[in-house]
Protein backbone atom coordinates (compact mmCIF):
# COMPACT_ATOMS: atom_id res chain seq x y z
CA UNK A 1 0.00 0.00 0.00
CA UNK A 2 1.80 3.17 -1.06
CA UNK A 3 2.63 5.72 1.41
CA UNK A 4 0.31 8.00 0.69
CA UNK A 5 -2.53 5.84 1.44
CA UNK A 6 -1.13 4.97 4.87
CA UNK A 7 -0.94 8.41 5.67
CA UNK A 8 -3.58 10.14 4.77
CA UNK A 9 -6.60 11.08 7.57
CA UNK A 10 -8.90 8.11 6.52
CA UNK A 11 -6.39 4.99 6.97
CA UNK A 12 -4.64 6.61 10.20
CA UNK A 13 -7.52 6.70 11.59
CA UNK A 14 -8.50 3.08 10.73
CA UNK A 15 -5.47 2.37 11.98
CA UNK A 16 -6.46 3.87 15.83
CA UNK A 17 -5.31 7.42 15.44
CA UNK A 18 -7.57 10.38 17.14
CA UNK A 19 -7.13 12.19 13.69
CA UNK A 20 -8.65 15.55 14.52
CA UNK A 21 -11.12 17.33 12.40
CA UNK A 22 -12.33 13.47 12.02
CA UNK A 23 -11.95 12.43 7.99
CA UNK A 24 -15.01 11.78 6.18
CA UNK A 25 -17.23 10.30 3.96
CA UNK A 26 -20.99 9.52 3.19
CA UNK A 27 -22.72 6.56 2.94
CA UNK A 28 -24.33 7.18 -1.06
CA UNK A 29 -22.22 9.66 -1.60
CA UNK A 30 -22.48 9.09 -4.78
CA UNK A 31 -25.88 9.16 -5.62
CA UNK A 32 -29.44 10.48 -6.93
CA UNK A 33 -28.97 14.24 -4.71
CA UNK A 34 -25.92 15.10 -7.06
CA UNK A 35 -27.25 16.36 -10.71
CA UNK A 36 -23.95 15.16 -12.44
CA UNK A 37 -25.26 11.40 -10.84
CA UNK A 38 -28.66 12.04 -12.61
CA UNK A 39 -27.31 12.98 -16.01
CA UNK A 40 -24.86 10.18 -15.78
CA UNK A 41 -28.00 7.71 -14.82
CA UNK A 42 -29.77 8.93 -17.46
CA UNK A 43 -26.64 8.06 -20.33
CA UNK A 44 -26.59 4.52 -18.85
CA UNK A 45 -30.06 3.76 -19.69
CA UNK A 46 -30.16 1.62 -16.41
CA UNK A 47 -29.13 1.17 -12.69
CA UNK A 48 -27.42 -2.11 -13.70
CA UNK A 49 -25.90 -1.00 -16.99
CA UNK A 50 -24.64 1.96 -14.49
CA UNK A 51 -22.93 -0.75 -12.44
CA UNK A 52 -21.38 -3.12 -15.01
CA UNK A 53 -19.91 -0.03 -16.94
CA UNK A 54 -16.89 0.10 -15.80
CA UNK A 55 -16.48 3.51 -17.30
CA UNK A 56 -19.74 5.35 -15.89
CA UNK A 57 -19.33 3.35 -12.45
CA UNK A 58 -16.05 5.51 -12.27
CA UNK A 59 -17.24 8.40 -13.23
CA UNK A 60 -20.17 8.55 -10.75
CA UNK A 61 -17.57 7.35 -8.10
CA UNK A 62 -15.36 10.24 -8.42
CA UNK A 63 -18.22 13.21 -8.92
CA UNK A 64 -18.52 13.41 -4.99
CA UNK A 65 -14.74 13.41 -4.80
CA UNK A 66 -14.21 16.16 -7.35
CA UNK A 67 -17.28 18.25 -5.98
CA UNK A 68 -15.86 17.98 -1.99
CA UNK A 69 -13.10 16.19 -1.66
CA UNK A 70 -13.97 12.94 0.68
CA UNK A 71 -11.25 11.79 2.46
CA UNK A 72 -11.98 8.79 1.15
CA UNK A 73 -14.13 6.97 -2.64
CA UNK A 74 -16.44 4.05 -2.00
CA UNK A 75 -16.40 1.91 -5.27
CA UNK A 76 -19.90 2.04 -7.27
CA UNK A 77 -21.86 -0.92 -7.09
CA UNK A 78 -24.73 -2.85 -5.11
CA UNK A 79 -24.77 -5.57 -2.58
CA UNK A 80 -27.31 -7.50 -4.94
CA UNK A 81 -24.75 -8.10 -7.42
CA UNK A 82 -23.74 -11.01 -5.34
CA UNK A 83 -27.37 -13.14 -5.78
CA UNK A 84 -27.05 -11.89 -9.14
CA UNK A 85 -23.37 -13.59 -9.64
CA UNK A 86 -24.33 -16.88 -8.40
CA UNK A 87 -27.28 -17.46 -10.12
CA UNK A 88 -30.99 -15.67 -9.28
CA UNK A 89 -32.25 -13.08 -11.61
CA UNK A 90 -31.78 -9.28 -10.70
CA UNK A 91 -34.03 -6.28 -11.64
CA UNK A 92 -34.36 -2.90 -10.37
CA UNK A 93 -38.13 -1.60 -11.26
CA UNK A 94 -38.83 1.49 -10.95
CA UNK A 95 -40.40 2.72 -7.87
CA UNK A 96 -40.06 -0.78 -6.52
CA UNK A 97 -36.38 -0.94 -6.48
CA UNK A 98 -35.08 -4.23 -6.15
CA UNK A 99 -36.35 -7.50 -7.20
CA UNK A 100 -34.62 -10.98 -7.07
CA UNK A 101 -37.03 -13.81 -8.37
CA UNK A 102 -38.13 -15.93 -7.82
CA UNK A 103 -37.73 -15.89 -4.36
CA UNK A 104 -35.06 -18.59 -3.17
CA UNK A 105 -36.51 -20.97 -1.40
CA UNK A 106 -34.34 -24.48 -0.71
CA UNK A 107 -34.93 -26.71 -4.28
CA UNK A 108 -33.98 -22.78 -5.40
CA UNK A 109 -30.97 -22.85 -3.26
CA UNK A 110 -29.48 -26.36 -5.73
CA UNK A 111 -28.90 -23.85 -8.54
CA UNK A 112 -27.14 -21.49 -7.14
CA UNK A 113 -23.00 -21.75 -7.85
CA UNK A 114 -20.19 -20.05 -7.83
CA UNK A 115 -18.79 -21.06 -11.37
CA UNK A 116 -18.72 -18.10 -13.34
CA UNK A 117 -19.14 -15.56 -10.48
CA UNK A 118 -16.12 -13.94 -11.50
CA UNK A 119 -17.28 -13.44 -15.12
CA UNK A 120 -19.97 -11.69 -14.50
CA UNK A 121 -18.46 -9.45 -11.51
CA UNK A 122 -15.65 -8.45 -13.85
CA UNK A 123 -16.42 -5.16 -14.83
CA UNK A 124 -16.37 -4.22 -11.10
CA UNK A 125 -13.07 -4.99 -10.75
CA UNK A 126 -12.33 -3.31 -13.49
CA UNK A 127 -13.99 -0.32 -11.93
CA UNK A 128 -11.86 -0.97 -9.56
CA UNK A 129 -8.44 -0.36 -11.35
CA UNK A 130 -9.82 2.78 -12.97
CA UNK A 131 -10.66 4.04 -10.00
CA UNK A 132 -7.34 3.64 -8.90
CA UNK A 133 -5.61 5.31 -11.64
CA UNK A 134 -8.33 8.30 -11.85
CA UNK A 135 -8.83 9.19 -8.19
CA UNK A 136 -6.09 11.19 -6.39
CA UNK A 137 -3.11 9.36 -5.30
CA UNK A 138 -4.12 10.88 -1.47
CA UNK A 139 -7.44 9.12 -1.61
CA UNK A 140 -8.07 6.11 -0.16
CA UNK A 141 -10.95 3.38 -2.23
CA UNK A 142 -13.11 1.75 -0.05
CA UNK A 143 -14.33 -1.61 -1.65
CA UNK A 144 -17.62 -3.24 0.13
CA UNK A 145 -20.04 -5.96 0.06
CA UNK A 146 -22.88 -6.82 2.04
CA UNK A 147 -23.11 -9.25 5.14
CA UNK A 148 -24.13 -12.57 4.30
CA UNK A 149 -27.44 -12.07 6.21
CA UNK A 150 -28.68 -9.24 5.08
CA UNK A 151 -28.07 -10.51 1.15
CA UNK A 152 -29.39 -13.62 2.43
CA UNK A 153 -32.37 -11.58 3.70
CA UNK A 154 -33.10 -9.82 0.05
CA UNK A 155 -32.62 -13.19 -1.48
CA UNK A 156 -35.50 -14.88 0.38
CA UNK A 157 -38.16 -12.12 0.58
CA UNK A 158 -37.28 -11.58 -3.59
CA UNK A 159 -37.15 -7.53 -3.04
CA UNK A 160 -36.48 -5.03 -0.62
CA UNK A 161 -38.59 -4.85 2.54
CA UNK A 162 -38.88 -2.41 5.64
CA UNK A 163 -39.48 -5.59 8.15
CA UNK A 164 -37.71 -8.35 6.78
CA UNK A 165 -39.14 -11.32 8.43
CA UNK A 166 -39.01 -13.99 5.81
CA UNK A 167 -35.35 -15.16 6.46
CA UNK A 168 -36.20 -15.37 10.46
CA UNK A 169 -38.88 -17.79 9.95
CA UNK A 170 -36.41 -20.03 7.78
CA UNK A 171 -33.67 -19.86 10.39
CA UNK A 172 -36.58 -21.70 12.35
CA UNK A 173 -38.31 -23.72 10.05
CA UNK A 174 -35.55 -24.47 7.19
CA UNK A 175 -32.48 -23.91 9.76
CA UNK A 176 -30.25 -26.36 7.45
CA UNK A 177 -31.25 -23.81 4.11
CA UNK A 178 -30.46 -21.08 5.84
CA UNK A 179 -27.42 -22.12 7.54
CA UNK A 180 -26.47 -23.26 3.44
CA UNK A 181 -27.20 -20.21 1.63
CA UNK A 182 -24.94 -17.92 4.94
CA UNK A 183 -22.03 -20.62 4.15
CA UNK A 184 -22.72 -19.78 0.13
CA UNK A 185 -22.78 -16.23 0.56
CA UNK A 186 -19.73 -16.36 3.12
CA UNK A 187 -17.90 -17.84 0.15
CA UNK A 188 -19.00 -15.47 -2.07
CA UNK A 189 -18.60 -12.37 -0.31
CA UNK A 190 -14.95 -13.40 0.62
CA UNK A 191 -13.95 -14.00 -2.78
CA UNK A 192 -15.67 -11.23 -4.35
CA UNK A 193 -13.94 -8.74 -1.72
CA UNK A 194 -10.45 -10.39 -2.00
CA UNK A 195 -10.71 -9.66 -5.75
CA UNK A 196 -11.64 -6.13 -5.10
CA UNK A 197 -8.24 -6.17 -3.10
CA UNK A 198 -6.57 -7.22 -5.76
CA UNK A 199 -7.91 -4.98 -8.03
CA UNK A 200 -6.61 -2.28 -6.18
CA UNK A 201 -9.53 -0.79 -2.78
CA UNK A 202 -7.18 0.08 0.10
CA UNK A 203 -10.04 -0.75 2.81
CA UNK A 204 -13.81 -2.70 2.34
CA UNK A 205 -16.84 -2.43 4.21
CA UNK A 206 -19.23 -5.10 5.05
CA UNK A 207 -23.05 -3.78 4.98
CA UNK A 208 -25.28 -6.06 7.21
CA UNK A 209 -28.49 -3.74 7.17
CA UNK A 210 -30.66 -6.51 8.42
CA UNK A 211 -28.39 -6.86 11.83
CA UNK A 212 -30.95 -4.92 13.85
CA UNK A 213 -33.68 -6.75 15.59
CA UNK A 214 -32.19 -10.60 16.36
CA UNK A 215 -32.19 -12.75 18.96
CA UNK A 216 -28.82 -12.90 20.19
CA UNK A 217 -28.50 -16.46 19.35
CA UNK A 218 -28.99 -15.84 15.54
CA UNK A 219 -26.85 -12.85 15.69
CA UNK A 220 -24.23 -14.86 16.98
CA UNK A 221 -24.69 -17.32 14.10
CA UNK A 222 -25.72 -15.80 11.14
CA UNK A 223 -23.90 -11.72 11.65
CA UNK A 224 -21.00 -12.53 13.83
CA UNK A 225 -19.88 -15.67 12.68
CA UNK A 226 -19.72 -14.78 8.76
CA UNK A 227 -18.39 -11.42 9.05
CA UNK A 228 -15.78 -13.02 11.38
CA UNK A 229 -15.27 -15.70 8.74
CA UNK A 230 -15.04 -13.25 5.95
CA UNK A 231 -12.63 -10.77 7.97
CA UNK A 232 -10.16 -13.51 8.98
CA UNK A 233 -10.01 -14.82 5.46
CA UNK A 234 -8.90 -11.56 3.97
CA UNK A 235 -6.83 -10.69 7.03
CA UNK A 236 -4.75 -13.72 6.44
CA UNK A 237 -3.78 -12.89 2.97
CA UNK A 238 -4.31 -9.05 3.42
CA UNK A 239 -3.30 -8.10 6.82
CA UNK A 240 -2.65 -4.48 6.26
CA UNK A 241 -6.51 -4.20 4.34
CA UNK A 242 -8.83 -2.28 6.98
CA UNK A 243 -11.90 -3.92 7.09
CA UNK A 244 -15.28 -1.94 8.62
CA UNK A 245 -18.66 -3.94 9.90
CA UNK A 246 -21.92 -1.87 9.79
CA UNK A 247 -24.22 -3.96 11.99
CA UNK A 248 -27.11 -1.82 11.78
CA UNK A 249 -29.42 -2.00 14.29
CA UNK A 250 -27.47 -3.89 16.37
CA UNK A 251 -27.65 -1.87 20.16
CA UNK A 252 -25.63 -3.31 22.41
CA UNK A 253 -24.26 -6.14 20.01
CA UNK A 254 -22.21 -4.05 18.41
CA UNK A 255 -19.69 -5.38 20.73
CA UNK A 256 -19.74 -8.70 19.72
CA UNK A 257 -18.21 -7.07 16.12
CA UNK A 258 -16.44 -4.64 17.42
CA UNK A 259 -14.28 -6.77 19.40
CA UNK A 260 -13.17 -9.28 16.84
CA UNK A 261 -9.57 -8.88 16.58
CA UNK A 262 -10.02 -9.12 12.25
CA UNK A 263 -12.42 -5.91 12.53
CA UNK A 264 -10.61 -2.20 12.34
CA UNK A 265 -13.60 -0.36 12.80
CA UNK A 266 -17.70 -0.38 13.40
CA UNK A 267 -20.06 1.66 11.09
CA UNK A 268 -22.57 3.08 13.54
CA UNK A 269 -26.10 3.57 12.85
CA UNK A 270 -28.01 6.88 14.40
CA UNK A 271 -29.26 5.14 17.54
CA UNK A 272 -26.15 4.54 18.37
CA UNK A 273 -25.06 7.14 21.94
CA UNK A 274 -21.30 8.03 20.96
CA UNK A 275 -20.58 8.18 24.22
CA UNK A 276 -21.45 4.17 24.69
CA UNK A 277 -19.46 3.89 21.64
CA UNK A 278 -16.20 5.33 23.07
CA UNK A 279 -16.85 3.89 26.10
CA UNK A 280 -17.86 0.02 24.38
CA UNK A 281 -16.31 -0.04 21.42
CA UNK A 282 -13.30 2.58 20.19
CA UNK A 283 -10.84 0.22 22.74
CA UNK A 284 -11.30 -2.14 19.64
CA UNK A 285 -11.15 -0.17 16.71
CA UNK A 286 -12.76 2.88 15.39
CA UNK A 287 -16.13 4.16 15.29
CA UNK A 288 -17.62 5.71 11.96
CA UNK A 289 -20.73 7.79 12.21
CA UNK A 290 -23.45 8.53 12.82
CA UNK A 291 -25.46 11.79 12.07
CA UNK A 292 -29.31 10.99 10.53
CA UNK A 293 -29.60 11.42 7.22
CA UNK A 294 -32.67 13.55 7.78
CA UNK A 295 -30.77 16.14 9.33
CA UNK A 296 -29.33 17.07 5.77
CA UNK A 297 -33.00 17.82 4.84
CA UNK A 298 -34.03 20.38 7.87
CA UNK A 299 -32.69 23.46 8.60
CA UNK A 300 -29.23 24.61 8.53
CA UNK A 301 -28.86 25.69 11.70
CA UNK A 302 -30.25 22.73 12.57
CA UNK A 303 -27.75 20.81 10.33
CA UNK A 304 -24.81 22.72 12.11
CA UNK A 305 -26.21 22.02 15.57
CA UNK A 306 -26.36 18.23 14.76
CA UNK A 307 -22.83 18.01 12.92
CA UNK A 308 -21.39 19.46 16.01
CA UNK A 309 -23.02 17.38 18.60
CA UNK A 310 -21.96 14.11 16.47
CA UNK A 311 -18.05 15.81 16.83
CA UNK A 312 -18.22 16.31 20.35
CA UNK A 313 -19.09 12.59 20.66
CA UNK A 314 -16.46 11.75 18.31
CA UNK A 315 -13.68 13.93 19.44
CA UNK A 316 -10.68 11.87 21.57
CA UNK A 317 -11.40 8.77 19.73
CA UNK A 318 -10.12 6.92 16.45
CA UNK A 319 -13.37 7.96 14.24
CA UNK A 320 -14.10 8.41 10.74
CA UNK A 321 -17.40 10.95 10.69
CA UNK A 322 -20.60 9.55 8.53
CA UNK A 323 -23.68 9.09 8.51
CA UNK A 324 -25.49 6.82 10.03
CA UNK A 325 -27.35 5.33 7.06
CA UNK A 326 -26.75 6.47 3.28
CA UNK A 327 -27.84 10.19 1.75
CA UNK A 328 -31.40 10.28 0.79
CA UNK A 329 -32.40 11.07 -2.79
CA UNK A 330 -33.84 14.16 -1.50
CA UNK A 331 -31.00 15.92 0.09
CA UNK A 332 -29.51 18.77 -1.56
CA UNK A 333 -25.74 19.34 -2.40
CA UNK A 334 -25.62 22.62 -0.35
CA UNK A 335 -26.45 20.81 2.82
CA UNK A 336 -23.52 18.37 2.28
CA UNK A 337 -21.52 21.43 1.92
CA UNK A 338 -22.82 22.76 5.10
CA UNK A 339 -21.85 19.70 6.89
CA UNK A 340 -18.38 19.38 5.35
CA UNK A 341 -17.69 23.29 6.65
CA UNK A 342 -18.75 22.98 9.66
CA UNK A 343 -16.33 19.52 10.02
CA UNK A 344 -13.30 20.95 8.23
CA UNK A 345 -13.40 23.84 10.43
CA UNK A 346 -13.84 22.02 13.97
Amino acid sequence: MPSTFANSPFMRALKGEAVWPPPVWLMRQAGRYLLEYRATRAEAGSFLDLCYNPELATEVTLQPIRRYGFDAAILFADILLVPQAVGQTLTFEAGEGPVLSPPLDPEGLKSLSLDGMHDQLSPIYETVKLLRERLPHETPLIGFAGAPWTVATYMIAGRGTKAPADLRVNAYRHPGFVEALIELLTEATTAYLVRQIEAGVQAVQLFDTWAGGLPPELFQRFCVAPVAAISAALKKDYPDIPIIAFPRGAGPAYRDVAALPTIDAVGLDVSVPLQWAKEHLAPHGAIQGNLDPLALLGEEAELVRAVEAVLDGLKGAPAIFNLGHGITPEASPEAVSALLRVIRNA
